[in-house]
């Protein structure tokens, strides 16, 4: 009976103990996919209370200083105690002015003119191109920008205003820290449009992974970016300072600028 007794309690034991563990190996955790998403409001200089509105969105937006404005240096300077990143935007062929970058200027003119610009927008970590559309295809001057920038420490963002540009190519080539623009929000002025606009740039963060963005400071668009901002985290985006966007591609190319991770 002792003999019986002992067997049927070691047999529950074993029953009890193939009950308590895990049927096979564990499931894998799901891969949480992060999507990233930069901001940058360009042709910042040349009105106050509308620029500090820009100023005044919350996170780390980045802010592109024209030189040729007003109240450039004032707004930079007012940036960068505010905690913000300051950039300068770069005039570019065919935009015009003091500062402006043309094709038919020698080098020595043009570090002239990148010279005098950087020093009415101080604070400035980079710089991003103010149109441009005939400069940035320009491989000589973008090749000589991307070797000063690197030696000054300054980081370089292509707006991408033309697909024939060539500098987010050169900035690779130089080894230098670089991001193209994937998302315009405002080349149509209706809160209907840029809110659009952005909802396509949260897509493409899902898909690729990150975005980069620029608005202006337009009205509409600073409407809608009050308005949609906060929400973005419920969304599954993460709004990240544009050093911080550099650093997570690496200075590779998104599929819709170039080839495995190669800029064309």
């Amino acid at each position: 009976m002792r003999l019986r007794n002992t067997l049927l309690a070691l047999l529950c034991c074993l029953a009890g103990a193939a009950l308590a563990a895990p049927a096979g190996p564990a499931a894998a955790p799901a891969v949480l996919h992060k999507a990233y998403l930069s901001l940058i409001i360009d042709d910042l200089g040349q009105n106050l209370p509308r620029d500090r509105r820009a100023l005044a969105l919350p996170g780390p937006v980045t802010l592109a200083v024209m030189p040729d404005t007003p109240h450039a240096s004032e707004f930079a300077r007012e940036a960068h105690r505010a905690g913000k990143t300051v950039i300068l935007h770069m005039p570019m062929d065919p935009a015009t002015g003091p500062y402006a970058w043309h094709p038919e200027l020698p080098l020595t003119e043009l570090e002239s003119r990148l010279n005098a610009a950087l020093a009415k927008v101080p604070y400035a970590a980079g710089i991003n191109n103010h149109m441009g559309s005939r400069m940035t295809a320009e491989p000589v001057a973008m090749a000589w920008l991307m070797a000063e920038l690197q030696r000054r420490h300054l980081f370089f963002v292509d707006s991408r205003t033309s697909a024939g540009t060539v500098a987010a190519a050169k900035a690779q080539e130089a080894q230098l820290a670089s991001v193209s623009r994937d998302v315009f929000l405002d080349d149509v002025r209706t809160t209907e449009a840029i809110g659009a606009q952005l909802q396509s740039a949260i897509s493409l963060a899902r898909k690729q992974g990150s975005a980069v963005v620029i608005g202006h400071p337009y009205p509409q668009t600073l409407d809608v970016l009050e308005r949609e901002l906060p929400r973005l985290k419920a969304q599954g985006i993460e709004w990240i300072e544009i050093r911080q966007m550099i650093a997570e591609r690496g200075n590779r190319a998104m599929a819709g600028h170039g080839k495995n991770g190669v800029y064309r």
